[in-house]
């Protein structure tokens, strides 16, 4: 070995590992975003493969309804073997919630209680005083209860007869009862915006409104927000794209949303009324491309978990030629950002704190097509990849492509504003 190569190779080994650890700079995380399957494992096929399956998915929280608490009691057992969480329901959770509570508090897997979906105003003192029930026995696990979206009716929302203050917004007073009646953790809601409309789909107009009314009424009472996506096809609904998923997903994020949650995870059985079909989990129990899709999504979410988990929502606001009903067009661009433009079909904008740095993330509100992005910065702000690396955003062009529904983020640290 020559004098010369080694001088070249003892430079390599001195700088290019210091180079490389600087380049690879990776985001700090805390903590797993919880992701649930609505509608997941069936009581009839609680085994450990099919929960890996589900584990593999990218999904650490399965909900399902059980027949007696001894299938409970099982599928816990499977799920601690498999490293996923249960949220569950039975008879007995309704009948004697107290004694229900004490048998399984105990068990490592056990995620929450389920209580009710979408309960109009009639039902919430019943439910509030159920809550205290579990709460008096265990107050380590949640219980759980999703609300109506704010397409729902005044029937809906309040049940017959209720009598409706005029000049009032039904849903937000919808949730303002519910917090004043039912001590939950957090809030949850469903809502599905993308419909097919004589074969042309199209986003539900009053979808970001949704996420407004329920992003104030989580800063109001303290409590973080779980949001939906949509994952299987039934009426109206098509099947869904990997855009239309993303696009759900990191609306609901950018937004403050603390857990996603997918409807549904498997099929659910055969109903003329509803033709649910293609969810991740066909009706005849094999995968279909959707659960290929939630997978690659899941682990985008959880490396960028130290982005969105734990974090505070500073600002939230929007882009394009026209913004959704509800919402606010940008005014003022955080002080490292000089420039943000996006294409006329517009984007969110949100900014996002979490211990001494800053997030900034672009969401492209079309789910079909490919939006273009601007941002011109200062030195100090950094993008952030999709498997959490962290590199100067100087070392790509100005303007990029952000796919359907796909989101682009930008970090610096709070100190250089």
């Amino acid at each position: 070995m020559n004098a010369l190569y080694k001088f070249f190779l003892a430079i390599e080994l001195t700088i290019l590992p210091a180079f490389y650890a600087f380049s690879q700079e990776k985001l700090k995380t805390d903590g797993v975003m919880p992701i649930l399957a609505w509608v997941g494992v069936p009581e009839e096929e609680t085994t450990i493969e099919r929960f890996r399956e589900l584990k593999e998915s990218g999904i650490n929280i399965n909900f399902s309804w059980y027949s007696n608490i001894e299938a409970v009691e099982k599928a816990l057992d499977i799920a601690q073997k498999t490293g996923v969480k249960l949220l569950f329901t039975c008879p007995e959770l309704k009948s004697d919630p107290e004694k229900t509570a004490k048998r399984l508090m105990k068990h490592p897997a056990l995620s929450g209680y389920h209580l009710r979906d979408e309960p109009n105003a009639t039902e919430f003192p019943e439910l509030g005083t159920w809550v205290k029930r579990i709460q008096s026995v265990d107050k380590q696990h949640y219980c759980y209860i999703n609300l109506f979206p704010n397409y729902a009716g005044a029937e809906q929302l309040f049940g017959k007869g209720v009598q409706i203050q005029p000049g009032k917004d039904i849903y937000a007073e919808h949730i303002e009862a519910f917090l004043r009646e039912v001590p939950v953790p957090f809030i949850s809601f469903d809502h599905y915006p993308v419909i097919d409309k004589n074969s042309v789909r199209t986003l539900r107009p009053e979808w970001y409104k949704n996420l407004e009314i329920f992003l104030a009424a989580s800063q109001k009472s303290g409590l973080p927000f779980w949001a939906f996506a949509l994952s299987v096809a039934h009426t109206s609904y098509p099947i869904p794209t990997i855009g239309e998923i993303k696009l759900q997903l990191y609306s609901n994020l950018a937004y403050g949303a603390q857990a996603l949650q997918y409807f549904t995870y498997w099929t659910p059985g055969i109903n003329p009324n509803w033709d649910f079909h293609h969810a991740p989990i066909g009706l005849d129990g094999k995968r279909t491309s959707i659960y290929d899709y939630i997978k690659l999504i899941n682990q985008e979410i959880q490396d960028l978990s130290g982005v969105f988990l734990g974090a505070k929502l500073i600002s939230v606001s929007h882009t394009g030629s026209r913004i959704p009903d509800g919402t606010k067009r940008i005014d003022k661009l955080p002080a490292p950002v000089k420039v943000l433009e996006t294409s006329d079909g517009g984007a969110i904008v949100s900014v996002l704190e979490k211990g001494d740095r800053r997030f900034l993330i672009a969401v492209n509100r079309d789910f079909q097509n490919a939006m273009k992005l601007t941002i011109v910065a200062d030195k100090s702000v950094k993008k952030v990849l999709k498997d959490g690396t962290i590199i100067a955003a100087s070392a790509y062009t100005n303007t990029i492509a952000v796919d359907p529904g796909d989101a682009m983020i930008y970090t610096w640290e709070k100190n250089r504003e």
